[in-house]
């Protein structure tokens, strides 16, 4: 079995980091960008696959020099199981992530919210997929932040955020265009913060990751965007209380980039490169325009053997 770029798309990452206990690491459960430019609509065919993010760039919540990046380790497994036509999908990640900056001096690395997920996925014909995801980030503690060498914030991700997916992809003539509409809702947060004023947990956020590429033999070519609008108001968080206030309320932002990517076959890679072209927050939040690449490797693992012809003899 020959995995096409077009199939890769349906494994699905989980990505970066969440500041739900201090608002200067505010931001989406997952990051925005991760999925552009790849198809999560079209079905893979039954097997197991391995896919990895790992990616590197600047942190749009803090000035200066300052860094944030992630892998991420993910397995898929197409069943061989169908519902109304759609393959069902199975996702499991373990995400881990490091993000440091020079002034003030803050650090946090260690493993992120594991991830697990079902999708199921349709072929509706004439190129065109559709397929939905729920999952959810699984709150973990253990990881903390640091600022000046004190802590900040104690196990700032430990919560859990319930994640749905919608995918649409079309495919014609080489062309191969890709929207991935993503909303977190983030759950009461167990984190402790002693540098907040008040309650503060992270808000929800709506993103929505895109692509347009060409295919040309092995080669794939084309440009990616993204964005992320965040939840605005207050929440009534059952630990921290009611009119908890929401880290990047009505945040938002979009980023524009280009995307290449190589069919090995079996294995296929596609890097992505983007910047952020616009930022709205309220200036304690995202604090500057950031700029990020992004590589992806997928290998599959396992598929069942095609079944043998079967020759009669006389």
């Amino acid at each position: 079995m020959k995995l096409t770029a077009k199939f890769a798309g349906a494994l699905l990452g989980a990505m970066t980091f969440s500041g739900a206990a201090l608002a200067s690491i505010a931001g989406p459960t997952n990051p925005t960008g991760e999925r552009a430019g790849l198809d999560l609509a079209s079905p893979l065919p039954e097997g197991v696959y391995f896919l990895d993010f790992a990616s590197v760039g600047s942190w749009r919540s803090l000035k200066g020099d300052n860094g944030f990046d992630y892998n991420v380790p993910l397995i898929a497994w197409s069943t061989p199981w169908t519902v109304a036509g759609g393959r069902i999908q199975l996702i499991a990640a373990a995400p881990m992530i490091s993000a440091s900056n020079n002034v003030p001096t803050a650090h946090i690395r260690g493993m992120y919210n594991p991830f697990v997920a079902g999708q199921i996925a349709w072929n509706i014909g004439n190129g065109f997929s559709v397929s939905y995801l729920a999952g959810a980030y699984i709150g973990i503690s253990g990881t903390n932040l640091f600022v000046n060498g004190a802590l900040a914030a104690q196990n700032p991700i430990n919560q859990t955020t319930f994640h749905q997916q919608l995918a649409l992809a079309w495919h014609g003539d080489g062309w191969n265009a890709t929207a991935n509409l993503i909303y977190n809702l983030i759950g009461d947060t167990n984190s402790v913060n002693p540098l907040a004023p008040v309650p503060v947990r992270n808000a929800s956020f709506f993103s929505y990751d895109l692509g347009l590429t060409k295919t040309l033999g092995k080669w794939e070519v084309g440009m990616v965007a993204y964005g992320t609008v965040a939840q605005t108001g207050t929440y009534n968080d059952a630990n921290l209380g009611p009119n908890t206030f929401l880290a990047c309320s009505g945040c938002s932002q979009f980023a524009l980039g280009g995307l290449i990517g190589y069919n090995f076959g079996p294995v296929i890679t596609q890097a992505t490169i983007a910047t952020d072209l616009y930022v709205h927050s309220d200036g304690n939040y995202w604090q500057q325009k950031e700029t990020r690449g992004l590589l992806r490797t997928i290998i599959p693992l396992w598929n069942p053997e095609a079944p043998k012809a079967v020759v009669a003899k006389y």
